[in-house]
């Protein structure tokens, strides 16, 4: 599943090309035909994204909710677009340019309120402006704190912190020295306020570049005499998906194990109870 700054990203993508602007709006599936009619013409004023939400607005009419889930993706192109396939739950075309959507978790158009509901259910995201008034990081550190679950599934849990996926999990809490396992009602507000920070950066740093890098200046592979990660998730990482590889730090073996359904991966050397 995409980590949020994905959608950010496809969010940017989306502002670039029909912001402000006509879009012809469409359903080659057939499933968002109803919508797709009431939007198509309309102006695009306004794609944004909370978490793994993306939200394309249409003035009065609404705002395109989309989440891609697992299998979802959403591609461009420069027009003219060629004939659709049957598998294109939305399509989006401008003057120059077209969005296909295929397979996501949700496509449906919703009114401003249930929009805001949304908002309300999820937690603060990173990658949203820090004055933004949906994006409190003191609204995930009360839940954190009071919290008996593992600090691993709370950052993975959306409505604590929105945007954070298995990547980032992973590679903060190697960063800050923090074992997966540990209470959430154990952290105290400066680690809290320390992670916070980092997936600010970090994230930020992944909508930028499109990847996700984590090792810091000292560890990369020029600076280590190492070889580059090879992996289809790109990007240079401490801990994830390197079961049973050493250490960067340490040299101690990277241990993996299931938690709340996803892998998780972390150096019992460096991230001590």
């Amino acid at each position: 599943m995409p980590e949020g700054h994905t959608i950010h990203r496809l969010a940017a993508d989306h502002r670039e090309r029909f912001l402000d602007r006509g879009v012809r709006v469409t359903s080659p599936q057939g499933k968002f035909s109803d919508a797709a009619a009431l939007l198509d013409g309309q102006v695009m004023d306004g794609a944004e994204a909370h978490g793994k939400h993306l939200f394309l607005g249409f003035g009065a009419a609404g705002h395109i909710h989309i989440h891609l889930g697992l299998f979802g993706k959403l591609n461009f192109g420069t027009t003219p677009a060629p004939p659709p396939t049957d598998t294109v739950r939305l399509r989006l075309t401008g003057e120059r340019a077209y969005a296909d959507l295929r397979g996501p978790t949700t496509c449906a158009l919703i009114t401003e309120g249930e929009k805001q509901a949304i908002h309300d259910r999820l937690g603060p995201d990173p990658l949203r402006a820090a004055d933004d008034p949906v994006n409190d990081p003191d609204k995930a550190w009360r839940r954190i704190s009071r919290s008996r679950t593992t600090i691993a599934a709370l950052l993975m849990d959306q409505k604590v912190i929105a945007g954070v996926g298995n990547v980032y999990r992973a590679e903060v809490l190697f960063r800050h020295r923090i074992d997966p396992y540990r209470q959430g009602k154990d952290l105290t507000h400066d680690e809290w306020t320390a992670i916070w920070q980092d997936l600010v950066e970090l994230m930020h740093e992944g909508v930028r570049l499109n990847r996700i890098d984590t090792v810091r200046p000292e560890h990369t592979p020029e600076a280590m005499g190492r070889a580059p990660r090879v992996d289809d998730h790109g990007g240079e990482v401490y801990v994830y998906r390197r079961a049973m590889l050493p250490c960067h730090i340490c040299g101690g073996e990277i241990r993996t194990a299931d938690l709340a359904a996803r892998n998780l991966f972390w150096c019992p050397a460096c991230q001590k109870r």
